[in-house]
């Protein structure tokens, strides 16, 4: 039988990332991740791997900028105001065309904020975050077994389209504890000789990691062949789930990560009273399943977006909809989570 292990989100990210391969990790704490980087304090000695605590978040960042152009499996994680400091790092890693997974365990915002769960960070997340033209892939887990399966997926990812991948996540996910099973093996890493600096067998000139093309044409071409990379990223990893659209509601909820958790509680309820609805939880926040939801919401008479925060991936919907049916938004921030059976009477209303 497979051994289920009860953790944390935060450690278990941490223990399927050691397991998926990951030997360098490179952080600076913040509330309310902080488990994750106090886990691989205590993991990465002991399977030889290389932790370590950097004077600041935009020092993490250049740490696994340098880790990554070596050819390692390399990781970072942090809090909303933290990531916001890594992003001049993480456009520097897209730009150079490294593989590189980046953790961010949202918490209330803008400014400091305070240490509760939010889904705050979805713009900077899904539009590249920093500066420049470029993207990031974007995984939303909801569960705390996804948190940790995203982990080898966020690596097989960034390695196979050489990115930077984010594993969006908020405060509640990566606190709560729930279990989890690992699987016994993971696949292995790709062949780093592509982007790896240094000389490689087969290989006549060494790799140079540049980010800065003075020649207007240069830049151009560059940022191009990004974009190419960005469509086939486009073609081959949407990823969604749908939930209780066999009964063929007509009211359809929009919702990710912990706040699709509750939808689905409130869905379940509404079905007991003879109220049907149903879920599409996008997995990808960028690319985000513009296509797949517009046909979920055929035949429907309204979509509801569900957020913890005043309204961000409530954009993205509408532009997948792009007419189609009418939107509507329910949404809570400060770090202030839905019961469910507020949020079920809250749908009643709406529904009516």
């Amino acid at each position: 039988m497979t051994e289920k292990i009860l953790m944390k989100g935060n450690e278990a990210v941490a223990e399927a990332a050691i397991r998926a391969g990951c030997r360098h990790y490179f952080a600076y704490p913040i509330t309310p991740q902080s488990e994750l980087i106090e886990y691989m304090a205590k993991k990465m000695p002991k399977v030889g791997g290389t932790f370590l605590q950097a004077e600041s978040e935009v020092a993490a960042i250049n740490m696994v900028l340098g880790a990554a152009a070596c050819g390692v499996r390399t990781m970072t994680s942090s809090s909303s105001p933290g990531i916001s400091l890594k992003q001049e790092g993480i456009s520097y890693i897209a730009a150079s065309r490294l593989p590189a997974v980046i953790v961010n365990v949202q918490r209330g915002g803008p400014g400091l904020g305070n240490i509760a769960p939010m889904q705050c960070d979805y713009f900077q997340a899904t539009r590249g975050g920093g500066h420049g033209d470029y993207y990031t892939p974007v995984l939303s887990p909801s569960t705390v077994q996804e948190f940790a399966d995203m982990a080898p997926l966020a690596f097989e990812i960034a390695e196979r389209y050489r990115t930077p991948v984010l594993i969006l996540a908020d405060g509640m996910l990566g606190q709560m504890m729930e279990p989890v099973v690992f699987p016994e093996s993971y696949p292995p890493q790709r062949d780093p000789s592509d982007w790896a600096l240094g000389c490689h067998k087969d290989r006549k000139e060494n790799h140079i990691i540049n980010t800065l093309f003075i020649d207007p044409n240069l830049l151009d071409s560059k940022t191009r062949i990004l974009f190419e990379v960005y469509e086939e990223i486009k073609k081959n990893e949407v990823r969604f789930e749908t939930y209780n659209l066999e009964s063929r509601p007509k009211i359809l909820v929009a919702s990710t990560g912990t706040a699709a958790r509750v939808v689905k509680s409130a869905i379940d309820a509404l079905k007991e009273q003879g109220v049907e609805m149903g879920l599409f939880r996008p997995i990808t926040l960028w690319p985000f399943p513009y296509d797949a939801l517009h046909q979920a919401a055929a035949g429907v008479d309204k979509v509801i977006t569900v957020e913890l925060n005043m309204g961000q991936m409530e954009q993205d919907v509408r532009l997948a909809l792009n007419g189609l049916c009418p939107t509507e938004f329910v949404g809570k921030a400060g770090g202030l989570v839905f019961t469910p059976e507020e949020l079920a009477d809250i749908l009643r209303k709406k529904a009516s």
